[in-house]
Parts: structure tokens; sequence; C-alpha cells
């Protein structure tokens, strides 16, 4: 069985996004490929690898990606926006398959010292980790 095509998106595509693309393809490997895109990418949040690192997910190799470079260069099965920006924004376009809002807070617009961020950072991830496995679930059915 060919696996199902997963795009999320956001508005930077430097923490949210990247965080559901990377807990995706963990816990939804063998049915599931994830990439993530945002509609004015910056670069990705150093804490968002940090998270990801403490619960043995590497997001290393993954970066910022500006949504044009998937339209019209496959298909997905799945859009999933986890920004309210991205879901307003986000353009309809050939190949993209059943669309989802998933809206999650900004954890890299929140300011404070380095560990309230890092605890921010880890409430997003549990929260986008919670609802990537419950779709799992909701899938198998």
């Amino acid at each position: 069985m060919e696996k199902k095509r997963v795009l999320f998106l956001c508005t930077g595509n430097s923490a949210r996004s990247q965080m559901a693309e990377a807990l995706l393809n963990t816990h939804g490997d063998r049915d599931f490929v994830a990439v993530s895109a945002g509609l004015n990418p910056t670069v990705i949040n150093p804490y968002t690898v940090k998270v990801l690192e403490e619960i043995g997910v590497d997001a290393s190799k993954q970066f910022a990606k500006p949504l044009e470079t998937f339209i019209g260069k496959g298909t997905f099965d799945y859009l999933i926006t986890v920004c309210s920006n991205a879901e307003e924004r986000c353009p309809m376009f050939p190949g993209m398959g059943t669309r989802y809002h998933w809206p999650f807070d900004d954890p890299a617009a929140f300011e404070g010292s380095e560990s309230e961020k890092m605890d921010i950072f880890r409430e997003i991830r549990d929260q986008i980790e919670t609802r990537i496995k419950r779709w799992l679930i909701e899938m198998a059915k």
C-alpha cells in the first residue's frame, strides 16, 4: 500500500508545522509521509529542534520551505494548516486533497526567559503530538 502524503502548513514554517512533520513521520511512518511548508518561511526555530530531541525525534535535517516548493509538483492526500493565518491565506491548488485546520498557538511568539520559552515549546509539541496520535487512530478506523 502506498503511503498517504501529508502537507503541514503555517506562516513561517519554523515551529508548529515543523513539529507536526517530524511527529507524523515518527508516529505514522508506516502509513504516512509528511512534509511542511510556510506561506512566508523563515528558518527553523532552534527551540523546535531542542524540544523534539528531548522526546527522541530528530529534526536536525529539517528546514523551512515555501509552499511554492510543492504547488504543482505532486499530490497530497491531506493538507493540514496549523495556524489561523495559513488557514485564511492558503490558496486551493491542484493536487491538494482533504483539508484540515488544527490551530495551535505560536510558541515562537512567546517572550520570556529561555526556560519559559522551552516550556511553551514543550507544551505546543505535546499538543501537536496528542492531536497527531488521535488523528492516526481516527484514520485507522
